[in-house]
């Protein structure tokens, strides 16, 4: 299941033109006898102001050179955000993506420093996650809220993995679908970036055949970049945890992020988050 740039360029764009209200920009809605959601393709065209076969041409994926103001255009139409408009051209135009690698990407290794890190942040869980949502490093409390990544088989270290294929993942997070649906969009946008990776296609192959909750969230064609947000957790040690989590990207490969967790000063799940670093002193090892 590798990414081919043509197909999700066409079902990319099919999806957001699916998402669009007729009504909200004055266009007819036909009695609500429209035989597609959404707008139709020439309608798209003609707010965008290209021609219909053009923008044809565009979704079918007949080529991939298109100009930038063509892509502009049609972004604007589709009220595409800034990560969605980024994936737009990165499919649409591959060849001027400078950061775009040659061939499958090098393997990854967290550097000792980052590692010191994450150890001396000791009563925050953090974790460094990396390309195909592969978790690279991570500290004690991170382990204890989420898993013991340290006795996971270092294939299974894997976020996508986890949250789709594992009961006790699932059952970690009070909004598991939205947990998920943020899994699946940020593994997309993943994707996008390195559609040549033997491994990200072994990934989605593995997750499409066993899960599914995961091919109906992948179809939904989302994307989503790892930021910030908050999640609520059903611990089984401490019980309900609501924490946010900050993401930061290190400069020289913006494929790893730093994924800290925060909290509320004197609110229940910091009294919890306490408890569940007391518990992970006496339960796990260091990583």
């Amino acid at each position: 299941m590798a990414l081919d740039r043509r197909a999700e360029l066409g079902e990319f764009l099919r999806s957001r033109r699916a998402r669009l209200r007729p009504e909200e920009l004055g266009l007819p809605d036909y009695g609500g006898q429209r035989r597609v959601p959404g707008l139709r393709r020439e309608e798209l065209a003609r707010l965008a102001g290209v021609s219909v076969d053009h923008y044809v041409r565009l979704e079918q994926g007949r080529t991939l050179h298109f100009s930038e103001a063509v892509l502009d255009a049609v972004a604007r139409a589709l009220r595409l955000d800034a990560v969605e408009r980024e994936h737009l051209y990165r499919l649409a135009r591959p060849w001027s993506d400078p950061d775009r690698p040659e061939g499958p990407p090098p393997s990854q290794r967290v550097r000792p420093g980052l590692r010191r890190l994450l150890d001396l942040a000791a009563d925050v869980p953090a974790y460094v996650v990396g390309r195909n949502t592969d978790i690279l490093a991570w500290n004690r409390l991170a382990a204890a809220l989420i898993t013991d990544f340290g006795a996971l088989p270092p294939r299974q270290r894997n976020l996508a993995r986890l949250v789709f294929l594992d009961e006790g993942t699932r059952s970690l997070y009070a909004d598991w679908r939205g947990k998920a649906s943020d899994v699946a969009a940020y593994l997309r946008l993943d994707a996008g970036r390195h559609p040549d990776d033997p491994r990200m296609a072994a990934l989605l192959d593995e997750l499409s055949a066993a899960s599914e909750d995961f091919r109906q969230v992948w179809a939904e064609h989302r994307l989503k970049d790892k930021t910030h947000g908050r999640y609520l957790y059903r611990h089984p040690v401490v019980g309900e945890l609501d924490l946010g989590f900050e993401t930061l990207r290190l400069p020289d490969d913006p494929d790893q992020a730093l994924v800290a967790h925060t909290v509320e000063e004197g609110s229940p799940s910091q009294t919890a988050l306490r408890l569940l670093a007391t518990w992970a002193r006496e339960s796990l090892p260091v990583s």
